[in-house]
């Protein structure tokens, strides 16, 4: 942690002389053009690893069906032709595919969740078998029974193309499964296995994070979709908190984390936490700062000067590049690459974000 310590001091220095030099805001910026929908420079070659993107397969949907809660496919099998296309013109080598908020693990029983979560694995080993080098999939796992989401773990673990674990934030009723005595035997397999662990906060209304504060009621919560902008964020940053607070990253000092929604709130509110915790003499094993990189978090920002003050926070070797890409109802970002671009780093910095820390993350070789 001593070295940790140097290289972070060291990476800080380097980071503060890049931004002093990039401080200039983009034309993008000076033009008022929202930051997903800034538009490449040129040409976009398949460059960069998406890792925050959703999909249902076919399989997955006729089950849910079935259970009587029928849904859209995005994308049915044979559209993945169709989603490369939209990759290749769109400058995406590489996606991992995860279930979107929708998860069932709320309302199935566990023992249907994990029949679940063998469809949607099998669909995603199939959907890497069928392109090895555009897909990726995080496995699916029933969280409501840590026993089954070890077993489904073991079964998945050296899959082609199986290179993560997918999880909700939290769970009606288990606010704080993930921290749990129980739960600890799924965190210790994928810190084991190598396997990141992914986030993304469930849907629904009794997932709603805050309660009515961040819905309200009215055609104004409706327009502003609080229970997703602010929720979905506040939420993301309480699961980093607990993260630390609870001891889990020090249990776990090898264990990879991906924070959706650019780590929510929680870079940003990050320097409150610290305080909180020296004025009540909370203890953590190592200085506050050290924590806040042990995560990585994708470049969702929706805004270019936010990313930059990410990237300065935390370092560019903690950024990866997401897009909430679900390839049916809406594309967040259609120029993934762009807002990275924009952001002028250097190029060894610029490439970090793009692809090569998720080329280290999920083991592409």
């Amino acid at each position: 942690m001593k070295e940790s310590r140097r290289n972070f001091v060291r990476l800080g220095a380097g980071l503060g002389a890049m931004l002093a030099v990039n401080a200039r805001r983009s034309v993008a910026a000076e033009d008022n053009v929202p930051a997903w929908k800034i538009r490449p420079r040129g040409t976009e070659p398949p460059v960069s690893i998406d890792v925050h993107s959703h999909w249902t397969p076919e399989g997955y949907v006729k089950r849910l069906a079935e259970l009587g809660r029928p849904g859209t496919p995005v994308p049915l099998k044979a559209d993945l032709d169709k989603r490369v296309r939209w990759m290749d013109a769109h400058g995406v080598q590489m996606l991992v595919l995860t279930l979107s908020g929708g998860m069932p693990w709320q309302w199935v029983s566990p023992q249907e969740g994990a029949r679940l979560t063998q469809i949607v694995n099998d669909s995603g080993m199939q959907a890497h078998e069928a392109f090895p080098d555009r897909f990726l999939a995080a496995i699916e796992i029933s969280v409501r029974d840590p026993h089954l989401a070890v077993q489904e773990i073991n079964r998945m673990a050296g899959k082609p193309g199986m290179r993560a674990v997918h999880l909700p934030n939290s769970l009606e009723g288990q606010n704080d499964y993930l921290f749990e005595p129980s739960f600890s035997p799924v965190l210790a397999r994928c810190e084991e296995l190598g396997l990141p662990l992914l986030f993304h906060p469930l849907d629904g209304e009794v997932n709603y994070y805050g309660g009515p504060e961040t819905r309200l009621g009215g055609p104004v919560s409706d327009s502003a979709r609080y229970s997703n902008t602010l929720g979905f964020t506040f939420e993301t940053a309480t699961t980093a908190t607990k993260f630390i607070t609870t001891g889990t990253l020090d249990k776990f000092p090898r264990l990879e984390i991906v924070l959706p929604h650019s780590g929510g709130s929680f870079p940003y509110v990050a320097g409150r936490v610290e305080h909180g915790l020296n004025r009540k003499k909370s203890p953590l094993k190592h200085p506050f700062r050290e924590y806040i990189r042990r995560f990585h978090y994708d470049t969702m920002t929706y805004d270019l000067e936010t990313l930059r003050f990410l990237v300065g926070l935390v370092g560019s070797d903690r950024v990866v590049v997401g897009t909430d890409n679900s390839f049916g109802a809406r594309m967040n970002f259609e120029w993934p690459n762009a807002i990275v671009e924009s952001l002028n780093l250097p190029a060894v910095d610029q490439d970090r974000i793009l692809r090569g820390n998720a080329r280290k993350l999920f083991r592409i070789s």
